[in-house]
Order: structure tokens, then C-alpha cells, then sequence
């Protein structure tokens, strides 16, 4: 791994490192980039004596010695390389360039842009440009139309996290404008607004019949996260698949998918348009179409690659916070282990996830068949004329018993659907009927059905 346009070197943090201007360098070049410290261009691994205090240090310093803020725009993060711990700062390519050291102001002084393997000072002509271009569109520029706003909600889950609020929390999480206005993010984040945030369910494969619409808006943008994830969760059912070799169960989307895709949308959607948002499930599939195509600079090879600009870096350094976010960079990464680049579809305005489900969503409900069509010829040879006295239940128990007899009550449970307590009370009643026995131990020890005479 040498030295790239993306990738910095740095034996160790000293007072001496100009840290801050490799991380400007990297918020103004369009890709970001990655700045190891305890390696040295030898590429040889050195490791660094005291992570944690190193850690927090470089935040510090990239916190206040840089402007505009990167908050939000940087991850520092600590890897195990050849049995020594060195440290990564992973940095996403800005939105309000240039960026500089605050010391020397917009200057070439304090300007840089990555070229090649160095960081090189920004020439003044190049600075003009970059500032008059600025997106000044921003939910972090933008005034809301409320400033009577209460975060009630957002202090707790911080205090969740162990990581209480103080009283400048709206300043420290710039929630408030250069004028010093609440803005659109502290909008987003309040306990009450006017974002609406559905998900919807249609029973078909296209939108014609709508048989659910559950509306999770109107509170904070956390909460509505979290509620979607809840929802989709609990949608996310596990289905079956039988083949000619073997049954297999697995669940309607990849969970680490799905829950990438969900926290992309609510990160990512661009809310001055004041749209949210769209959460859709289908016979077929499920879709997560969020407003706002592909951040200016920002390629589709490049997205697929993980390379990161924040749409809105103020929620996204929250949602960081609050354990919603793992590393910049990495939701697009992890979606593609489960589903191909096919089920992204970017327009003018709207980027759309689409996720094929592994068993149509809606089961066909299964017909009625007489009592022995469920029973196994094994079982049904052991207990014979019984098989018509048993509830259904009681006969996939069984059938159950008779695949594995090794097979756990809870097993049992999440086969059939149905509760722990209710297996355990079928079972009481077959061992009653003496139609099955427990040989051994709860751990060691197996079922067995009694033969019938």
C-alpha cells in the first residue's frame, strides 16, 4: 500500500506535523483521502505508543485549527497492522471549498489541494474560484422558519450514548448559522417539524393497491430513523426456500444491507428541497428513494467506491455520534457484499435503491389439506389412527422431532411461528398421551416418539 494521491504517510504526531494541512488538502481535492499515522514512507509499520491520546488530539486540532468547520467531513479511527496499532483519519472531500488552516486564513498560505503525492499550496486564482462556487445552499446556511425549537429527544439520545450535552450543544453541533440563527439542521433534528417520513406497503408489484401507509415524521430526525429501522426490521421477515437438495430460510433483505441503505437515505437526501425520504415495500422487492442525485463532483464509479462527500455533514457528524454511522465511507461498500451496482438507479433529482426480495413478500396462504397430508410417513407409522386426534401443532411437533431429534423448544418455536410457551404446552401434552419422551438432559439428551401399538 505506497503512497497514492489518497493515501499519506506520517511516522508519528508531533507538535511539528503540519497535520491540518495534509487534512486541507484532502477536503479540497474531490476524492478525500486517507492519512495513516505510525507509518513512514518506507511504507515500514511503526505503530504509535499512545493511540487513544493521539486520537484525540488530531480531532482537536482539525476541530479548531481549520475553517469552514470539517465536522462531519472526518473520521479518525485506529487499525492493528503486523501486531502494532497505528492510526487512519479518514477524509471526505468538502462541500464549501477551499478549505484552509485558520492561522493563515484564505491564503495561499492556508489554502492546499492534493497533487500527486504531496500537498501543495493553492494558487490565489484557484482560491477565488473555489469560494465564489461555494454551495451556500446548505442546511447548515439556511435559517429555519422556526426558532422556538426544543431538542428534547436529541439530548436523550446523546445522554444514551454517554455523551451528555452541555449547554452550547446548538453552537458545538452547528445547529445555529453564521448569523446566529437556528438553522435547517437544528430544523431536522428538533422534537417537532413538518418533515413527513412513510413507509408504505402495496400488495402487488406495482403502487395500484396500497394496503399499508405508516407515517413516522414530524418528530426528530433521529427518531424517524430509528422508527424506520424498527419498521423495516420487523417487515424483514425470514422466508423459505425449498430446493430439489435442501430447505433453506433466510430473510426477505440482507440486514446489513437494508439498515446501510436506510441510514444512507436519511444522511444523504437533500432536505432544501424539502422532500424525505421514501421507504416502499413490494410483493417483489423494497425501494428507498432518497432526493437529491449525486453530490457535484462526485462520479458513480467514485460513489461505488466509497468516496465520500456529505451532502449534509452536520447530520451526518450527529448520526456519527450516535453510533448510526460506523466510517465514512463505508454504507455503499457493505450494501454492494449483498446486492450488485444494478439495484442503484441515479435521475436528475432522485437516487433510488432498489433490493429484490429472496420470497415474494406476500405468502400465498397455504390450502387446507386433510390431517394425514401433514404428517411425515415416518410419524404416521408410529402413531398410526392417534395422527387423526392431534392438532396440527401437535403433528408438526413431530414431524419436527422426527427430521431432528436433537431439534431445541426454541427451534421449535421459530420454525412453526409461534411461542416457546405454546411448544412446551404441546409437548407436556404429547409426553401425557404418551406419544413422545425426553431421552437424557435438557443439553445432552434427545426426543423420541413412542411407538403405538
Amino acid at each position: 500500500m505506497p503512497e497514492t494521491n489518497r493515501i499519506e504517510f506520517k511516522s508519528e504526531l508531533t507538535k511539528d506535523l503540519d497535520l491540518e494541512k495534509e487534512v486541507v488538502a484532502f477536503l479540497n481535492y474531490h476524492e478525500g483521502g486517507l492519512i495513516y499515522i505510525g507509518i513512514d514512507k518506507t511504507e515500514t509499520i511503526l505503530g504509535v505508543a499512545d493511540p487513544d491520546g493521539d486520537m484525540l488530539k488530531i480531532k482537536d486540532r482539525i476541530k479548531h485549527n481549520i475553517s469552514p468547520s470539517a465536522m462531519g467531513l472526518f473520521d479518525v479511527v485506529s487499525e492493528d497492522k503486523d501486531g502494532k496499532t497505528i492510526i487512519k483519519i479518514i477524509v471526505a472531500s468538502g462541500s464549501e471549498k477551499p478549505y484552509f488552516k485558520k492561522k493563515y486564513g484564505m491564503t495561499e498560505k492556508g489554502c492546499y489541494i492534493r497533487i500527486g503525492t504531496a500537498a501543495e499550496p493553492m494558487p490565489q486564482k484557484i482560491i477565488e474560484t473555489l469560494f465564489a462556487t461555494r454551495t451556500r445552499n446548505s442546511i447548515g446556511k439556511i435559517k429555519s422558519n422556526r426558532q422556538d425549537l426544543s431538542f428534547e429527544q436529541l439530548l436523550i439520545y446523546y445522554q444514551e450514548k454517554r455523551k451528555p450535552l452541555n449547554k452550547q450543544f446548538q453552537k458545538n453541533l452547528e445547529l445555529i448559522t453564521p448569523q446566529g440563527d437556528l438553522n435547517y439542521a437544528a430544523y431536522l433534528l428538533a422534537d417537532v417539524n413538518n418533515i413527513s417520513v412513510k413507509v408504505a406497503k402495496y400488495k402487488g408489484d406495482t403502487r395500484v393497491d396500497l394496503t399499508e401507509s405508516n407515517e413516522y415524521g414530524y418528530v426528530s430526525l433521529i427518531k424517524a430513523t430509528k422508527s424506520v429501522l424498527d419498521k423495516i426490521d420487523i417487515e424483514n421477515r425470514t422466508g423459505t426456500q425449498i430446493t430439489a437438495k435442501e430447505r433453506k430460510e433466510k430473510r426477505l433483505w440482507n440486514a446489513i444491507a437494508i439498515r446501510e441503505a436506510i441510514i444512507n437515505a436519511f444522511v444523504h437526501n437533500d432536505y432544501t428541497r424539502e422532500i424525505a425520504p421514501k421507504f416502499e415495500i413490494f410483493n417483489d422487492r423494497i425501494e428507498i428513494t432518497s432526493a437529491g442525485s449525486l453530490p457535484e463532483g462526485l462520479s458513480e464509479s467514485e460513489f461505488f467506491e466509497g468516496f465520500s462527500i456529505p451532502r449534509n455533514k452536520e447530520l451526518m457528524r450527529i448520526f456519527k455520534d450516535l453510533d448510526l454511522v460506523e466510517q465514512l465511507g463505508s454504507g455503499i461498500p457493505r450494501i454492494l457484499e449483498s446486492y450488485s451496482k444494478s439495484c442503484f438507479h441515479f435521475s436528475d433529482n432522485f437516487l433510488r435503491m432498489v433490493f429484490p426480495s429472496a420470497v415474494p413478500v406476500y405468502e400465498e396462504p397455504a390450502q387446507e389439506k386433510p390431517k394425514d397430508g401433514l404428517v411425515d410417513g415416518l410419524v404416521k407409522e408410529l402413531v398410526k389412527e392417534l395422527v387423526k386426534e392431534l392438532p396440527d401443532t401437535q403433528i408438526k411437533i413431530l414431524n419436527l422431532v422426527s427430521e431432528d431429534k436433537h431439534i431445541t423448544i426454541s427451534a421449535m418455536a421459530k420454525k412453526l411461528g409461534t411461542s416457546t410457551t405454546t411448544i412446551d404446552n404441546h409437548i407436556e401434552i404429547l409426553k401425557n398421551k404418551n406419544v413422545l419422551k425426553r431421552v437424557g438432559g435438557r443439553k445432552t439428551g434427545y426426543w423420541q416418539i413412542v411407538e403405538q401399538e
